[in-house]
């Protein structure tokens, strides 16, 4: 029995002794287990090949992104604390322009500018009525188009997109014909004093050309927003007996509030950068000058039209235009927290 036992035991020891061999021996008994970073950086050949494809597709987003957008903005911050001037000397001047560092010169010289408050002010009031009636008419258009009121939806939103692929140049100058007393059809239909090009309503004209051209756009936004609502929460609110107007008020609206800031996100950037229709009018109305909005103050200031002029003060502009979006954004961002909490 005592042989037995002896060799029971024996067995018992080999048996373990394989065990820790196979699993990587005794140590790993007490081998602290891997986090998930270590883990993670032990990348298999297939999930490294799966990456490459991955960056692959986005090399050229990101090689155009930087060349057109992030290298544009470190030149142009670089340039607004630079200012040209000739190297020549003598009363005439005279050698090349080159570059001199003046600091904050050209912010200064922006900053104390009443021209570019109040071009500011004429866009930030202009904003504070267009965004939110754009707003306002695209989410309408997405809840009628994702309600069961209409049907071949895909007609409908077509049309409404359609503006907004026009060029903006084209559009402007189109509605710039509808605008003409002399040649519109539809002004000689109104009163003389009703004149969109005058300096009491060019701004609700401007405002008109922009709806139409970004309704479409704002609308798919909230559109594709809609749909991504699981079905489930409107059959819910039917069966407990909710209108389709209670179920668009009540779930589909309170559900859109991630869509609605980026659109008025990208509103208020767009309003602080207005440009397009007002040089466009401004061809055929002269009391529209280069001060008209800091983006055309900015041009003009680039281009020599203005003085100081040149890529410095231009870029100053621009800068400066960029912080006052960013705070308008970072604001709005804020007050919509606080309202939902």
């Amino acid at each position: 029995m005592r042989d037995r036992a002896l060799l029971a035991i024996r067995k018992d020891t080999m048996m373990s002794s394989l065990q820790e061999t196979s699993l990587g021996g005794p140590e790993t008994a007490t081998r602290p287990p891997e986090t998930v970073d270590q883990v993670l950086r032990k990348k298999s050949p297939v999930t490294a090949r799966r990456a490459m494809v991955a960056w692959s597709f986005l090399l050229p987003f990101a090689v155009l992104f930087t060349v057109s957008l992030i290298i544009p903005m470190i030149v142009g911050v670089r340039n607004s604390f630079f200012t040209r001037k000739s190297s020549g000397g003598g009363l005439f001047g005279g050698g090349e322009m080159v570059d001199h560092f003046v600091g904050l010169e050209n912010y200064v010289a922006a900053a104390t500018n009443s021209a570019f408050w109040s071009g500011m002010g004429r866009v930030l009031g202009y904003g504070l009525w267009q965004i939110p009636i754009m707003i306002g008419c695209a989410l309408v258009l997405a809840l009628l188009l994702d309600s069961l009121l209409v049907r071949r939806v895909g007609g409908f939103r077509l049309a409404y997109f359609v503006p907004f692929a026009i060029p903006g140049v084209v559009g402007t100058m189109i509605w710039m014909y509808l605008y003409n007393p002399n040649l519109s059809p539809f002004m000689q239909l109104l009163p003389d004093w009703l004149n969109f090009m005058s300096p009491r309503f060019v701004m609700l004209a401007i405002g008109n050309v922009v709806w139409w051209q970004f309704v479409g756009f704002n609308m798919l936004v909230f559109l594709a927003a809609l749909q991504a609502i699981p079905r489930e929460l409107y059959d819910a609110a039917r069966i407990d007996g909710a209108s389709g107007l209670q179920i668009a008020l009540r779930v589909k609206i309170p559900l859109l509030r991630n869509s609605a800031i980026l659109t008025i996100l990208l509103s208020i950037i767009g309003t602080i950068q207005l440009f397009g229709e007002p040089v466009i009018f401004a061809t055929t109305n002269p009391w529209i000058t280069q001060t008209f909005t800091p983006m055309m103050m900015a041009y003009g200031s680039q281009v020599g039209l203005l003085v100081p002029g040149g890529p410095g003060p231009g870029g100053a502009i621009s800068v400066m235009m960029a912080l006052v979006a960013g705070l308008l954004a970072a604001i709005f961002v804020l007050i919509q927290k606080k309202l939902v909490k």
